[in-house]
């Protein structure tokens, strides 16, 4: 009826009042439902956003309307019935507005009381966690400073947690830690991709103890604000597993390796071994002559006595690369690294023998013993086993010729010093028989597959024999001193075949072979001469000639290395280091070298893991800056081939493109390969150049 009566009466302002009132009503009923909940949060963005908002309108409503309501009241002031009624309507509404201000007041009141009791209650929940639990909380902000420090920091580390805050966690953590933590980056970024982290804090006493960390960023959150580090002390765990995989890998009674450790480390040894073959290895079995005497005489107790003086005195005499383990009983190997001859194998044995002579006081008992030593060599196409083998044989040899005996193992020795006379013979006549051929590597654009040149690649097909491999008689040639004239008859048939792709073609751009020199040959007095001979007999373009020699043979006398390249480029001729990566990588002799292509090894290509990948991204980049072209050798498959083109990587040979193929083949391939119309795929192209080869 009042609504009625005003909406008849009274002005239009009085009726605006109303529906602000109830948006008020409506937004303060809201707020206390999210009071009641305990949505706190929500209730002030509530009281901030639409309550206090709409309690202002409704002033600013009310003000109007009593302004309004003041002038009807002077044009009817004959009608005071209605004025007096208006009145005490405003009124009415300003003790309304009044009562709901208080109410506002008293519910802001108790949100702030609920709110500091529940924070109050969170403050001591999480303060009786923290120092009753057995885990290290640290808080710390983007950079690694330290906020906050958990009680249990002195139960662990026996270090008050206030002595740390202000420092930075990477004064903390142990520096080896610290590296694989980061790296190579910012502490900020440090967990990004691994919010589990294992590292070691140090105790009070001076010990390093394992922590096992897990990190959250809470940077964002409004109580926290930082990073939460919760590490757990996982010190006896870490040394409980330390300790089961030295008891799997070790003997128990010497701490020496045991058998499969062994086995393991010289399976390494021969691996390396066969990527390169020199120098070799040697395996040294010894068994100590008569050790069951002792055990039957003296007792088990005092044969273990022995071992162990053994053992010692095997650490004592063997040079730190000696790697010395126990097989069982009274045997021991000894793996011996960087052999270059038979005799230093020999020596380390004499050794032995020596440290041997002495007595041994076993519990009051001197005892004499000495050994039977077998030696045997590593070699690229020798399995570890079968060397462990060999030596075992070497040994009951030298048991055969009676006590502190050492043998060399024979048969690989012989077959190899017999097969290597023959071969010399054999490469002795080699050039008169006309036996060596040159086949010829394509190397192409990795982008586009078109051929820009070939490498030159010797073979020698001995007369009533199979092909012989490259590395089997290139060491020998050079050895005996017949790389030489090898090399000279290289040169000069890899230049007439250069020019001779020229004329087939006048117009196509430049075609370039690329030829090995060995270091002998390099280093040859009259080298520089052979080079010119063989360019002005084939009348090629020196730009199509590449002379190649390998970065060990580059760094081997700079200043020579350096003197006779400046003589080939003045010859016109084009340089490339091979095997690029794998010997010295110098770039400050890099620089003073005049070459103009470097050739990444294959290893780093055939295996082009996360790792390889890297390395041959900075060669390029590398050979960018030093505005020389890449060449990548080994390429075998399309991953390769797609993972060398995001690299930069120009140039590649490989067998994904073509295998090494006769020269009679070469004048199809480029044929082929020309053709724009019927460009045909790498495997398709390799093919067709097997084909045209037989």
């Amino acid at each position: 009826m009042l609504a009625v009566y005003l909406q008849k009466y009274h002005t239009s302002a009085v009726e605006k009042v109303w529906p602000v009132l109830d948006n008020y009503i409506m937004s303060s009923g809201r707020q206390w439902v999210l009071m009641q909940v305990g949505n706190f949060d929500e209730a002030r963005q509530a009281d901030f956003q639409e309550v206090r908002l709409q309690f202002d309108s409704m002033q600013d409503q009310v003000q109007i309307a009593i302004e309004a309501e003041d002038q009807w009241a002077q044009v009817v002031a004959l009608r005071s019935r209605n004025e007096l009624l208006a009145a005490a309507i405003l009124a009415a509404i300003a003790i309304l507005i009044l009562f709901l201000r208080l109410q506002r007041q008293e519910h802001i009141g108790q949100l702030q009381d609920t709110e500091r009791n529940a924070l109050r209650e969170s403050e001591e929940r999480f303060r009786a966690l923290t120092e009753q639990s057995t885990d290290i909380i640290l808080i710390a902000d983007l950079f690694g400073q330290i906020r906050y420090a958990s009680p249990s920091v002195h139960t662990i580390l026996a270090v008050h947690g206030d002595r740390l805050i202000g420092t930075n966690m990477v004064n903390l953590i142990h520096p080896e830690d610290l590296t694989k933590i980061l790296n190579g980056g910012a502490w900020s970024a440090a967990f990004d991709q691994n919010p589990i982290a294992e590292f070691r804090l140090r105790h009070a006493d001076g010990r390093w103890r394992y922590f096992e960390c897990a990190v959250r960023n809470l940077i964002h959150d409004r109580n926290i604000g930082g990073i939460v580090y919760n590490a757990r002390d996982v010190t006896e765990r870490k040394h409980a597993q330390e300790e089961l995989l030295f008891n799997a890998t070790h003997d128990a009674l010497t701490g020496l390796p045991n058998r499969a450790l062994f086995l393991g480390r010289l399976q390494s040894v021969v691996d390396r071994t066969k990527r390169h073959p020199y120098p070799a290895a040697a395996v040294l079995f010894i068994d100590i002559d008569d050790f069951k005497v002792v055990n039957d005489c003296y007792g088990h107790a005092t044969g273990d006595l022995l071992i162990k003086e053994v053992s010692n005195r095997l650490r004592a005499c063997l040079r730190s690369d000696g790697t010395i383990a126990r097989m069982g009983g009274d045997e021991f190997t000894v793996l011996v690294e960087d052999v270059s001859d038979p005799s230093d194998a020999i020596r380390a044995a004499q050794r032995i023998h020596s440290a041997l002579t002495r007595s041994f006081l076993l519990e009051g008992l001197e005892v004499f013993k000495s050994a039977s030593i077998g030696i045997a060599l590593t070699s690229p196409e020798t399995s570890a086993e079968a060397v462990l083998q060999n030596a075992d044989i070497a040994m009951y040899r030298a048991k055969d010729q009676g006590e502190a005996c050492s043998e060399l193992f024979d048969r690989t020795m012989h077959e190899q010093v017999m097969s290597r006379l023959l071969l010399e013979a054999n490469l002795r006549y080699a050039l008169q028989n006309e036996e060596f051929t040159l086949h010829y590597q394509p190397i192409v654009a990795v982008d586009t597959g078109r051929v820009q040149g070939f490498e030159a690649l010797l073979r020698w097909q001995a007369s009533g024999s199979t092909s012989i491999a490259p590395g089997t008689f290139v060491p020998i040639a050079e050895q005996c001193g017949l790389i030489v004239p090898i090399s000279i008859w290289v040169l000069r048939t890899a230049c007439l075949e250069a020019a001779r792709w020229r004329q087939l073609d006048p117009g196509d751009p430049l075609l370039y072979v690329s030829i090995n020199i060995s270091s002998r040959h390099f280093s040859h007095a009259g080298f520089v001469g052979h080079v010119k001979d063989a360019l002005e007999e084939s009348e090629v373009d020196p730009q199509c000639i590449t002379i190649e020699l390998t970065e060990s043979l580059a760094m081997s006398d700079v200043a020579a290395t350096a003197h006779t390249m400046s003589q080939l480029r003045a010859l016109g001729v084009k340089l490339s280091i091979d095997d690029f990566g794998t010997g010295y990588s110098s770039l400050s002799y890099l620089r003073r070298f005049p070459v103009d292509t470097l050739k990444i090894d294959q290893s780093f290509v055939q295996t082009m893991d996360a790792e390889n990948y890297a390395i041959v991204k900075t060669i390029v980049g590398l050979a960018h800056n030093l505005d020389l072209k890449v060449v990548a050798e080994g390429v075998e498959t399309t991953h390769q081939q797609r993972l060398l083109a995001r690299a930069g990587c120009g140039s590649a040979q490989g067998f994904l493109f073509a295998e090494p193929m006769p020269a009679k083949s070469v004048g199809p391939f480029i044929a082929s390969n020309r053709r724009p119309a019927q460009s045909k795929p790498a495997g398709l192209a390799r093919r067709m150049a097997n084909t045209s080869g037989h």
